[in-house]
């Protein structure tokens, strides 16, 4: 069976999905595409040499019998609108992130999802598809370090434009930890605090950076992220977990290491996609494999999106009080509990 996509947002990361499932993965095929600036969408698909239709009207490819399933990868306010309007016709999508831009739209998605009785909704999380994170959750599933107590992590970023915000921080950059992090240790998030370090002088007048994000789990696990997103250095993505028997630490990736000129050297990651490049063909493999077989049972839920958008919320909240902030989770509902 070939899954015949309609591809909303060609920009950037969509043109890399209309790429992944035209020539990479298996099962899948694009036919059609719709984005604000027809021009551009029609020249990267005639680039690529795929024969897809051009909608003017993203409805219009939703409700297109040609189309089977969507892939959302256009601005993010626009999201909930679509992944909706997917769920109404009983079509299933592939949603970037955001979900929706806010906790309360993710929960509409999660409320349409329940009542149309089917799941339909993978959230573009890429994370637990990456190798090094697989390796790291085999390593605590399998109790080697006893029950985790304590995490330390690292989203740094080489460089960041004028138009990122410090809210940004955690809906654009912290966001990843908080959906991979619920994942890795199984549980949920009850209070979120941030504290200022001192400001680095590489950024913006108007952007605090970096931030130190303190969140604590319903285990009673503490985790301290660092966010900082003009470290001028390189992406460097890291994750220490303190058990009771022991550290288990994320894998660095796969680099080359050279002793040269008196050094021992190995070469920093700058380009976030390259370094979560394979998770993303895997992802949307999930997803071919999920609507194929009729089963999510891979990738992030709509109740995921919920969860993380939640999380944000307090955090930033945090942001802007300087307080411990509650984060008031529901308990998920079964519909979203792991057969």
């Amino acid at each position: 069976m070939v899954l015949k996509f309609g591809v909303i947002g060609t920009g950037a990361i969509g043109q890399e999905h209309i790429e992944r499932l035209s020539k990479k993965l298996i099962g899948s095929q694009v036919v059609a595409v719709n984005d604000i600036n027809e021009a551009s969408a029609k020249e990267a698909v005639k680039k690529m040499g795929i024969n897809a239709h051009f909608y003017k009207n993203a409805h219009d490819l939703i409700n297109a019998d040609e189309v089977d399933a969507i892939v959302v990868t256009s601005w993010g306010p626009t999201h909930e609108e679509f992944v909706l309007a997917a769920i109404a016709v009983g079509k299933p999508v592939f949603c970037e992130k955001p979900l929706a831009v806010t906790a309360d739209g993710c929960k509409k998605i999660v409320d349409a999802e329940i009542k149309h009785g089917k799941r339909l909704v993978q959230v573009g999380f890429m994370r637990p598809f990456d190798s090094t994170y697989r390796q790291l959750k085999a390593a605590l599933d399998s109790g080697e370090i006893g029950q985790p107590l304590l995490l330390n992590c690292k989203h740094f970023n080489p460089i960041v434009g004028d138009s990122y915000t410090t809210d940004m921080a955690i809906v654009d950059t912290l966001i990843h930890e908080l959906d991979v992090l619920r994942w890795l240790l199984d549980d949920d998030y009850k209070s979120a605090r941030v504290i200022y370090p001192r400001k680095t002088s590489k950024a913006s007048g108007h952007l605090m950076d970096p931030q130190m994000v303190i969140l604590e789990t319903t285990k009673g696990i503490v985790i301290n992220t660092e966010i900082f997103v003009n470290c001028m250095y390189g992406y460097d993505i890291q994750c220490e977990v303190i058990g009771e028997n022991g550290i288990a630490s994320l894998p660095e990736p796969t680099q080359v290491v050279f002793r040269k000129d008196g050094n021992l050297q190995r070469a920093i990651l700058v380009d976030w996609k390259k370094r979560f490049i394979d998770a993303y063909d895997v992802e949307l493999q999930a997803f071919i494999n999920n609507v194929t077989s009729g089963q999510f049972t891979q990738g992030a839920s709509a109740w995921d999106g919920y969860s993380a958008a939640v999380a944000a919320d307090a955090c930033v909240k945090a942001q802007q009080t300087g307080n411990q902030e509650h984060i008031s989770m529901p308990a998920t509902p079964s519909f979203y509990r792991k057969k």
